[in-house]
């Protein structure tokens, strides 16, 4: 099976650097979605180097800033992460950084934030110490 990052078009990269490039998701989940891909095909984070990581991380802010200048949409909030393996949702077997624009509304409870990945341990009290 040929790899869908590996063979995305120079045109639709918006960012650039030696070490990854990143492109609005085909398959959004809210408007702006955006990934953060390596050059170097791995499949999982624990598979890139500490320099791809950096420069991973870096390219966050880079994200956020095409994001608010390429769409007409003011996000409210961002979830940023990943999926390492079957397991844990990952579909595409090339790492990529998901940066996830949110908006009030998009979801009735938005508590708990990427602990939805197991939703009934998406929301929990706090309780008060004895």
């Amino acid at each position: 099976m040929t790899c869908p990052f590996c063979n995305i078009p120079e045109s639709d990269r918006l960012l650039e650097t030696d070490l990854l490039f990143g492109f609005f998701d085909r398959y959004p989940v809210s408007p702006g979605h955006f990934l953060l891909v390596p050059h170097r095909h791995v499949a999982t984070w624990f598979d890139t180097t500490h320099e791809e990581r950096a420069a991973l991380m870096g390219a966050i802010d880079d994200a956020v800033a095409i994001i608010t200048s390429r769409t007409e949409h003011r996000p409210d909030g961002y979830n940023v992460g990943f999926n390492s393996g079957e397991a844990a949702g990952q579909t595409v077997m090339h790492f990529h950084l998901h940066v996830i624009p949110r908006f009030h509304g998009d979801i009735d409870d938005p508590r708990g934030g990427i602990r939805g990945a197991i939703p009934h341990r998406r929301i929990y009290e706090i309780e008060d110490p004895p």
